[in-house]
């Protein structure tokens, strides 16, 4: 028996179970869609589900996969094809980063980490994205940094893969203009979420540099995707460290960061 259609669009969000993503999650279900959450951590979704379900009338699917594992984006793909789901919005928020020199970071833990910012962000945008543009309607949610707007000592590959994350949002943009499609990239400063302590980053100068709450940035976010808008960096503040990085020299922004990052 066929899957009884869904009247409401649907959404997937990566990095579901916690801060931005869970916002995000909750932002969608208030809205009336359907909401399909991918993370690791199972018993969390779970515990959104029921929140959720509890509030709304939301059909909630839980995808537990782990992004930083190769195949996981097509078997996404594949299992809600399967059932005939369609994504409406796609927002790709998973993302982790690490402390530390570069030479000094377990390797595995920097190639697990550009498998999940920047290859399965690559990879769902990919999959999702030309059957939005058929259909001539869709929105693609990328969420970056405002680390990504300059190199940062001790968290190379992290702001690496933002500034990844930011171009290639951007580009594409670009290339779909007047599709009915839409791709947005979130660029927030530092997050009170578990980010800080998980990345060992906790204790740094930039750690305390003007946090915001996850909800406050989802929400400005969500806001900023339903209008269509390009390029979203929530906080006045950053905007303007953005801009004064734009005009400093490279070698000297970098050496800002570094002072950011510094734990000394």
């Amino acid at each position: 028996m066929a899957p009884e259609e869904s009247k409401s669009p649907t959404v997937l969000v990566t990095g579901a179970s916690s801060g931005i993503g869970r916002e995000f999650c909750r932002l969608f279900a208030r809205d009336g869609y359907d909401i399909v959450m991918v993370a690791r951590d199972e018993a969390r979704m779970k515990k959104l589900e029921v929140e959720i379900q509890g509030r709304y009338a939301n059909k909630v699917r839980i995808l537990p996969f782990d992004l930083a594992q190769p195949g996981s984006p097509q078997k996404i793909y594949d299992s809600l094809k399967a059932d005939d789901i369609r994504i409406d919005i796609l927002v790709n928020n998973a993302g982790f980063g690490q402390w530390g020199r570069f030479q000094e970071t377990e390797p595995q833990r920097l190639y697990d980490m550009i498998e999940v910012n920047i290859t399965a962000l690559t990879k769902l945008t990919r999959l999702f994205l030309p059957e939005m543009i058929e259909r001539g309607s869709g929105k693609i949610l990328n969420v970056a940094s405002s680390a990504g707007f300059v190199a940062g000592p001790y968290c190379a590959t992290y702001y690496a893969s933002k500034a990844y994350v930011i171009h290639l949002s951007e580009a594409i943009a670009e290339e779909v203009d007047g599709s009915g499609v839409t791709v947005t990239v979130l660029c927030p400063g530092p997050v009170r979420t578990e980010f800080f302590k998980r990345s060992e980053a906790a204790g740094t100068r930039l750690e305390g540099m003007f946090p915001q709450e996850a909800d406050k940035v989802a929400r400005i976010g969500y806001k900023a995707l339903m209008k269509g808008r390009r390029t979203v960096i929530p906080s006045w503040f950053y905007k303007a460290l953005v801009f004064s990085i734009r005009l400093a020299p490279r070698k000297l922004a970098t050496k800002i960061a570094r002072w950011q990052l510094s734990g000394e």
